[in-house]
């Protein structure tokens, strides 16, 4: 089967949508290693700190947790690229998180247009990469879709 331009342009969508999702679950569980510091620049919730500060299991479990979250993304994005295998539910799956990554990303872009004093910057740049990641999983899914092939 050849593979037109648009589903071309599709699959780097996704390719660049699961290194996000991936490169995102990498930062966090860094966190488990560099201690404390690496929460707390990556703004995570206080009882987060504390519990690594403290040396609990809140905060290395909660972060495989969330980072397990962010490789199962990835695999969707790559999985709706057809580089593995079809996961279940892919069509669901890809446009919740597409949504849920715009919304994600309009957050902070439009606290930043109503009361920029409040944003700084690392929230903003993080919200346009979201922002970015959620067009990158919507338009890359359209792209790559074949009519031709039930997906």
């Amino acid at each position: 089967m050849k593979i037109s331009m648009k589903q071309k342009s599709g699959v780097i969508l996704l390719i660049l949508a699961a290194l996000i999702a991936i490169g995102t679950a990498i930062a966090h569980m860094s966190c488990i290693y560099l201690g404390p510091e690496c929460y707390a620049a990556q703004m995570a919730p206080i009882q987060i700190i504390e519990s690594a500060k403290n040396g609990t299991y809140l905060a290395p479990v909660g972060t495989i947790i969330v980072s397990s979250i962010f490789v199962v993304l990835g695999l969707y994005a790559l999985s709706g690229a057809r580089i593995i295998g079809r996961l279940p539910l892919l069509k669901l799956v890809i446009y919740t998180i597409a949504t849920l990554c715009i919304i994600r990303g309009i957050l902070p872009l439009q606290l930043w247009i109503r009361q920029p004093k409040e944003v700084n910057d690392l929230v903003l740049y993080t919200g346009i990469v979201w922002l970015a990641t959620g067009l990158f999983y919507l338009f890359g899914y359209l792209l790559c879709r074949n009519q031709d092939i039930k997906r």
